[in-house]
């Protein structure tokens, strides 16, 4: 007697699930193509028929229809009537996150993702059997870091793509921890600025730094000039395995430690407590893993990803980030969870 599970005919099973997933990149090229093509931005607060987006997408006749009902279908675009009059338009899901005139746009990892890491997993299973990473430096190339940082546009690219998926990573922060024993912020790796201005905003009484390396400080410079806290926020270059860290009672780092190897997720946690004062704080925000390693799917897929990318980085939990903070000397962590399968996770000297 076969058991439910592998299905008797009943209806108790159900291949659903597999299905989902199995073909889950159908519908997520549908996404990231959208995000590329800018279709939520071209509709913005308007409607539009099926032929008049084609047009101003530059699409062929021919899969215009299954590519926008297939939007409507995953909850991106609503439609109002049928046929060549039906008329498009941006549901209130990406009127916020996905038209480019959105305060909250985070469009922009949607376009790396859609131009990168695509493509690199579908050599998922060599990254597995090697440990290797599978993206630009698998074919001959610089590491994604070097690749980077030697082309300016893709450099300015990334950060704004990782600024718009943090967005509401740094308001929930700043909105939820207590800022007032502090005057000091040092947010490392902090690319675009917007921690360091998005903690100033909200709190008058702080001064902040954004310390990453110099081909990222004019992008942080004109950040901070945009947010007009000149003289509140500075941005300053340098490497944060092997310079002095700008003295500060925080420091931050978003979606850094996952980039490393645990000899050198150590090192930072270890020179961020030597640089600390007594009472200072670390806050680490990354799509922390559940320490049973069982419900945050995202967060284990981003450290597969992390496979991908870099070989040895990856994600882990709150019980592995309370582990190698307290061998490094701090007193104390806490994880605090912020938007979506993200948390801060903290540790106070």
């Amino acid at each position: 007697m076969q058991n439910d599970r592998q299905g008797n005919g009943n209806g108790a099973a159900d291949p659903s699930r597999i299905f989902e997933i199995g073909f889950g990149f159908f519908a997520s090229k549908v996404l990231l193509t959208a995000a590329t093509l800018e279709l939520f931005t071209i509709l913005s607060d308007r409607a539009m028929t099926g032929a008049e987006l084609g047009r101003a997408m530059g699409l062929h006749p021919r899969g215009v229809a299954d590519f926008l009902d297939a939007l409507v279908a995953l909850g991106f675009l609503e439609r109002e009537g049928d046929g060549e009059h039906g008329l498009y338009r941006n549901t209130e899901l990406a009127a916020r996150f996905l038209d480019k005139a959105s305060p909250d746009y985070i469009g922009g990892i949607l376009e790396m993702c859609d131009a990168r890491l695509f493509g690199f997993w579908n050599d998922l299973g060599e990254a597995l059997r090697t440990g290797r990473p599978q993206n630009e430096i698998k074919h001959g190339g610089r590491s994604i870091f070097e690749e980077l940082y030697a082309d300016p546009r893709r450099l300015e690219q990334f950060v704004e793509a990782m600024a718009g998926v943090s967005r509401g990573n740094f308001r929930a922060l700043a909105g939820t921890f207590d800022f007032s024993a502090h005057d000091t912020l040092c947010d490392l790796g902090g690319a675009s600025g917007l921690l360091a201005v998005t903690v100033a905003r909200h709190h008058p009484h702080m001064r902040c730094i954004t310390f990453d390396l110099p081909a990222v400080e004019p992008i942080a410079r004109r950040t901070i000039e945009r947010a007009g806290l000149d003289g509140r926020v500075t941005a300053h270059s340098g490497d944060f395995f092997t310079d002095p860290l700008p003295p500060a009672d925080i420091y931050t780092a978003s979606l850094i430690l996952h980039d490393w190897s645990l000899a050198k997720k150590k090192a930072l946690i270890g020179r961020v407590h030597a640089a600390l004062p007594e009472g200072g704080a670390f806050i680490a925000i990354e799509n922390l893993i559940d320490d049973g390693r069982r419900h945050n799917a995202f967060g284990l897929l981003m450290s597969l990803n992390m496979l991908v990318e870099t070989g040895d980085g990856f994600d882990f939990s709150g019980a592995d980030f309370r582990s190698w903070c307290l061998e490094a000397g701090f007193r104390h962590c806490e994880v605090r969870p912020l938007t979506g399968p993200s948390s801060a996770a903290i540790a106070y000297k």
